[in-house]
C-alpha cells in the first residue's frame, strides 16, 4: 500500500474500549457485563430513562468530542504559531485549550497536505483521542476497518467517500494506549473571510480520523 504504518506495542492493561455489549454478537466481557447488568437494575428500578441515556452517549459520541477537537483544528488553520505548536507538542497544544486526560494523554497531530493523506485506526483494539473526538464510532471498532484501514487504505477512504489521487501518499497511523493520533485536515477554499466559529463547524469527526473531509462553505 501507499504510506506506511506504525507499528507500536499495544498494552492491554490499560483502558480500552473494547466491542461494547452485544456488538457483532460477541460475548460480553467482565466490565461490560457488569455495566449492561448495572443499566439493566438502573432501568428496572425506574432510575434511568433510557431515553435520556441514548442522548446522553449521543451527546459525547457526536457532539462535546468532536466539537472540541473541530475547534482545535480551527485555531489551527488562522493562527500559525498555534499550529507549529499543535505539530511539534500536540499534547502540550491541546492543554492550552484544557483537552487533556484520560485516553488523551499522549496525542500527535498529523496535516493532511495536497500531497498526503493521513488516516488513523487501531489495529488491535480501539485506541482513540476521547478528549478531542469523544467516543469511538462503532466502524472504528470494528474487525474489518481495523484491518483493511492498513492492508487497504485507498479501498476503505473509497467506502466513506473519499477518492484520492494515484498522487497523494495516503500514511495509515496505528494509534495505541501511548499513543494517539490526531488529523489536521486541510482548510477548504473560499474560507478567507470566515471566523474560527464558522471554520470549526466546517470540521468533521471523520475528517480528523482521516475518513473523511471538512464540510465546504
Amino acid at each position: 500500500m501507499s504510506g506506511h504504518s506504525h507499528d507500536h506495542d499495544h498494552d492491554h492493561d490499560h483502558d480500552h474500549d473494547h466491542d461494547h455489549p452485544g456488538e457483532h454478537g460477541a460475548p460480553l466481557s467482565g466490565p461490560a457485563l457488569r455495566a449492561k447488568a448495572l443499566e439493566s437494575l438502573l432501568v428496572e428500578k425506574g432510575l434511568v430513562d433510557p431515553a435520556a441515556l441514548d442522548q446522553l452517549i449521543d451527546r459525547y459520541e457526536t457532539k462535546v468530542g468532536p466539537r472540541n477537537g473541530a475547534r482545535v483544528v480551527a485555531r489551527a488553520w488562522t493562527d500559525p504559531a498555534f499550529k507549529r505548536r499543535l505539530l511539534q507538542d500536540t499534547s502540550a497544544a491541546m492543554a492550552e485549550f484544557g483537552y487533556t486526560g484520560r485516553q488523551g494523554e499522549n496525542m500527535v497531530a498529523v496535516e493532511n497536505t495536497p500531497k498526503v493523506h493521513n488516516m488513523v485506526c487501531c489495529t488491535l483494539c480501539s485506541c482513540y483521542p476521547w478528549p478531542v473526538l469523544g467516543l469511538p464510532p462503532v466502524w472504528y471498532k470494528s474487525a474489518p476497518y481495523r484491518a483493511r484501514a492498513v492492508i487497504d487504505p485507498r479501498g476503505v477512504l473509497k467506502e466513506f467517500g473519499v477518492t484520492l489521487g494515484d498522487d497523494v501518499e495516503v500514511r495509515v497511523w496505528d494509534s495505541t494506549a501511548e499513543l494517539r493520533y490526531l488529523v489536521l485536515p486541510m482548510r477548504p477554499p473560499g474560507t478567507e473571510g470566515m471566523t474560527e466559529d464558522q471554520l470549526a463547524e466546517l470540521v468533521t469527526r471523520d475528517s480528523m480520523i482521516g475518513t473523511g473531509v471538512v464540510k465546504q462553505p
